[in-house]
């Protein structure tokens, strides 16, 4: 498989560190990670029903990204992140806020690395901060695994290499 989780000693804070080998360019695949259209797009392409999908971005350090998504109006997904580091196409890093249907709320550090690797792309992502090893072991089984499997097949669908 080309997910790649890694965690954090015991003592050191939640993280986790996760790559994926994607079959594009840095700079194509910074920019699909990046540019609202194109996040409108690969959040829902492995859906049936993509449901909700509302995305701003606004790329500068200092700017944000808010994004908005769910099945329905009353099961929305809220993130706003806010740009620390932009260095296209090699790395992103956000404070990023996050809140679920349910109310609960989180703040991490996202740092996204994108390196040439032949052809393709080495994207890491390298999230710190999370509250509880049950929600860090989430993301790393889940909410990484989906989002670059989308990334993947809009890059592929895409024709990604350009």
């Amino acid at each position: 498989m080309s997910e790649h989780p890694e965690v954090g000693a015991p003592d050191e804070p939640l993280e986790l560190r996760m790559t994926r080998v994607l079959p594009a360019s840095p700079e194509r695949a910074f920019d699909a990670y990046t540019d609202a259209e194109q996040q409108k797009i690969w959040f829902g392409i492995l859906d049936e029903d993509p449901g909700i999908v509302e995305i701003e971005v606004d790329l500068r350090v200092g700017g944000s990204q808010t994004a908005v998504w769910g099945p329905s109006p009353d099961q929305l997904f809220r993130e706003v992140q806010t740009f620390l580091v932009v260095d296209r196409p090699h790395r992103l890093v956000t404070e990023s806020t996050g809140s679920s249907p349910d109310g609960m709320t989180m703040t991490t550090t996202i740092e996204v690395t994108f390196e040439a690797d032949g052809d393709s792309t080495l994207m890491t992502v390298v999230q710190r901060g999370f509250p509880v090893p049950d929600v860090r072991d989430f993301f790393a089984a889940e909410v990484w695994v989906g989002a670059f499997a989308r990334i993947e097949a809009y890059l592929r669908r895409e024709g990604g290499a350009a």
